[in-house]
């Protein structure tokens, strides 16, 4: 698409966006007089959907007009509630059914998932991440490493960025397997890095893995939602994810789980047991031994909680009548978009380290600017645009194609630039 620099263009798009009706499905913030906000932090918590009270208040009237007996006769059955969801959420990463499950949150599922998938041996037991990973998933493998007995100093590999560079390349993480690999029990890496927005070649992933038999997860928090992982096709062995970002579910809402179809049967895989990964046939026999359930329904623990499950199915139900397909279209235009308004400002001390190519990207453009400090951000709020600072010195906007529009882009990079000015 040939971009051009003007407000008038900007509007022409929202025009010509099929999808522009979607703003109106979400709850815009706005001040106390009224005034909306440019939200461009999606990539932290998404907007609430206007239908998610709605979804709430049902579960909510059939917990009080039928107490316990909700579990079978509410509306939405709570018993078989997260297989609908399941099915949806499915859709939305890539996978079927079978491998897909909603339960627990992020970080415990990532713990619960290298109970079974980090199987070290003296031998082979490094865990290799993106040197820049999310904090907790470094917290968590951290911890599985000392847990298991290891010193991360030495057991904890880390792929990174070359000398000069913010991104990484798919090559280094080849030399460090061929290096490295025998001693490598799990590759857990970030499949869309939360700083850069890089989004990684999740099937490449895999197979370099593989080559040396390490077991290879994925962590998507920045990717469900956001960009078409697909799953099943990547041959990874597992994935988790949150809700509360790209996939607006609320607050601290549960995770997604992801187990490949090719581990759904082994029930010899070590994992932790409670009564929800219990056979579903047999669960209520109480007396029953452990009968573990096949496919990723078989890493669940505890009954779910069903209001944070009704703001998921709030949003999925939005995803599933639109579909990924149109909102990736939608969001390499937004990207395309800031990027083009951005290369106009002329200044040096700008620097965009997400991946020129829009295949590379989530729906996200990190700015690193010279010498800058919060204040920057800060400014940006006092124009009534919610952008998120990164330290040392970059600004991730996430122009989100459910709710974000080509003109509020526009507006957002006019008043950066004024600052830039001002500077």
């Amino acid at each position: 698409m040939q971009y051009q620099n003007s407000l008038a263009f900007a509007k022409q798009l929202d025009q010509e966006d099929s999808l522009a009706f979607l703003r109106n499905e979400f709850h815009i913030p706005r001040d106390t007089k009224g005034k909306e906000w440019s939200y461009f932090t999606g990539n932290s918590l998404g907007l609430q959907p206007k239908t998610t009270q709605k979804y709430l208040q049902q579960e909510l009237d059939d917990w009080a007009n039928l107490g316990v007996e909700g579990h079978f006769e509410a509306k939405n059955p709570w018993l078989h509630y997260h297989e609908d969801l399941s099915v949806k959420m499915a859709k939305i990463v890539g996978a079927k059914p079978i491998e897909v499950t909603i339960a627990n949150t992020l970080t415990v599922n990532l713990h619960l998932l290298m109970v079974s998938f980090y199987q070290p041996t003296k031998t082979k037991y490094k865990i290799l991440i993106e040197s820049d990973a999310f904090p907790s998933d470094r917290y968590a493998v951290e911890s599985q490493l000392k847990f298991h007995g290891f010193d991360p100093a030495e057991s904890l590999v880390e792929w990174k960025p070359r000398n000069g560079e913010t991104l990484l390349r798919i090559e280094d993480l080849e030399q460090i397997i061929q290096n490295q690999g025998d001693e490598i029990a799990l590759l857990l890496i970030g499949g869309l890095n939360y700083y850069t927005g890089q989004f990684l070649d999740l099937k490449k992933i895999a197979t370099i893995g593989h080559s040396k038999n390490c077991f290879v997860g994925i962590d998507l928090a920045h990717g469900a939602g956001n960009i078409q992982p697909n799953l099943n096709d990547s041959n990874v062995d597992f994935a988790a994810w949150c809700t509360y970002k790209y996939l607006n579910s609320g607050p601290g809402s549960l995770g997604g789980i992801f187990i490949h179809e090719k581990h759904a049967y082994n029930k010899d895989l070590p994992r932790f047991a409670g009564w929800w990964n219990h056979n579903k046939k047999t669960r209520f026999n109480m007396r029953e031994p452990f009968d573990v359930m096949e496919g990723a329904e078989g890493w669940q623990l505890s009954n779910p909680p069903i209001l944070s499950m009704a703001a998921i199915k709030a949003s999925l139900d939005i995803f599933d009548k639109i579909g990924m397909d149109l909102l990736r279209e939608k969001s390499i235009r937004l990207t395309g978009f800031m990027e083009f308004l951005l290369h106009q400002i002329d200044s040096d001390k700008i620097n965009i380290i997400t991946p020129k190519n829009p295949l590379e990207r989530g729906c996200q453009i990190s700015i690193q600017v010279k010498n800058a400090d919060k204040d920057l951000h800060k400014k940006l709020s006092q124009h009534h645009i919610i952008t998120d600072w990164r330290e040392p010195d970059v600004i991730r906007c996430t122009p989100v194609p459910m709710y974000n529009s080509f003109e509020e882009v526009y507006e957002m990079v006019s008043v950066f630039k004024e600052l830039m000015n001002e500077e």
